[in-house]
Order: C-alpha cells, then structure tokens, then sequence
C-alpha cells in the first residue's frame, strides 16, 4: 500500500515491513502508543489537537529508509534559517518553541518487526511487541512488554519494561531522574550490574555477588555467569530487577 497523504487533523500510513526491519516514530508533544498488528502491515495513525494553534502549523511526515520507516510530528523551527527535519535514528533537527499542537501516535506493529518510539512531553508505551524496542521520553512514562530486547529512558518519568531476550551484546541502560525503574529480564538473566539512586532502594530477585562495598542505594555485582553490563540509573525512585516466572 502506498503512503496516504496527510488530513487536516489526522495522518495515516501504512505499508508492509519485513521481520527485522524498523518503525520508528519521533514526536514532540504528545503520547506515542505501539500494539501488535494482525498482519504484516505497520499502520500508524497519528491525531492532531491543540487549544491555541492552528494544528496545520505542524506536519506528519513518513521517512523510508534502508533500515524501515521514519515519522516524525514536524514543527515549525525557533530559526526559520534552520528548519525541522526528519530524518532516521540520531539525525534530522527538532527545534520547538511556544506551539501546543499534540500529535498522538497509535502504531500496529507486526510481529518481529522492530519499534522505536520517542516524544518530548508525553509518555511512551510499547506492549506485547514481537521483537526489540527503544523508547525513550522527556517528561512522561515508559512501559515496554517485548520478546525481544528492550532500551528504556525519561527524565520525569517512571521506566517499566519486560522483557523475553537477555542476549545483549554491548552495554544495556535504563534511566530517568524523577521516577523508579522496574524492570524484568528472563530467568535465564546474566550480566554485570551496575545500579544507582539518590532516593530509593535497590532490589533484585535475582541472587547477585556484590562488588566492593554493599549499599542499598548503589551496587555493583554479578548475575548468573556476569559478561554483558547492565546500567540502571535513577535520582529519585526505586530499581527493581525481577525475574519472570
């Protein structure tokens, strides 16, 4: 299927994506939501509100790409010299000042397909995914539900994420600063870790072999056989490491 064009208050697209390809949404203000599709077609709907500006200020825009698909909510740049671009991954420029238009995303994602969601002010929430996920967020939640691996971070916000692989090859982080981290890993979990907060406790269910000095709020030690590094890093809230049964 070929990309819809855009509407007034609301964009759609939708198109078929092979396993191990990616769908990734960019917004700015407003939650992004991802579900398992009932076939092999990612369709994202995005819906557009806002109580002072013209919701035509800010675009939906669908990126193709080697890696799978790109889209962005594209708003109107603090420099007109430098507009907003979207672009794949780490690239594309999102400068927003004083513009209240939300873009809410619902995307259906098939199974084995991977999914990367972010937004600036709103929360992120990825459940039942088929294959890995990074979500991250600024002010608002991320909850994650995969059997693939997952990445997680927010600032003002809580992390929750399950998830069924813990094949990691680098280095696996969650973090934020105002919230708790509440993650679960296979029992079949092995990793050094690393894990931090201010205000808060730490707790595993996993049996761990600690490092140097033992604190309720800052650990090092070794799960299962250790090798792959685990970061968990919060201010203010809990670190909980459970085991799924």
């Amino acid at each position: 299927a070929a990309p819809a064009e855009p509407q007034s208050n609301e964009f759609r697209w939708r198109k078929a994506l092979a396993a191990g390809r990616v769908v990734e949404v960019k917004g700015v203000n407003g939650n992004v939501r991802a579900e398992p599709a009932s076939g092999g077609e990612v369709e994202v709907v995005a819906t557009k509100t806002s109580r002072r500006e013209d919701t035509d200020t800010v675009r939906v825009e669908a990126v193709e790409h080697a890696d799978g698909v790109t889209i962005c909510a594209v708003y109107p740049s603090r420099d007109a010299a430098k507009p907003n671009v979207c672009a794949p991954g780490e690239g594309g420029r999102m400068n927003v000042q004083n513009n209240d238009v939300k873009v809410d995303f619902v995307v259906r994602v098939p199974a084995g397909v991977r999914f990367a969601g972010r937004t600036v002010n709103g929360n992120v929430d990825a459940t039942g995914m088929g294959a890995d996920v990074d979500a991250s967020a600024v002010n608002g939640n991320v909850k994650i539900t995969t059997t693939g691996m997952a990445r997680a971070s927010t600032v003002n916000g809580s992390v929750t994420a399950a998830m069924g692989s813990a094949g990691w090859s680098d280095e696996l982080s969650f973090s934020t600063v105002n919230g708790k981290l509440d993650l679960t890993f296979p029992a079949s979990l092995s990793a050094e870790v690393n894990a931090e907060t201010v205000n808060g406790d730490i707790m595993s269910d996993f049996p761990l072999t600690i490092t140097g000095r033992y604190s309720k709020r800052k650990l090092n030690g070794t799960i299962g056989g250790g090798g792959r590094e685990l970061h968990l890093r919060t201010v203010n809230g809990d670190v909980m490491i459970r085991r799924a049964s």
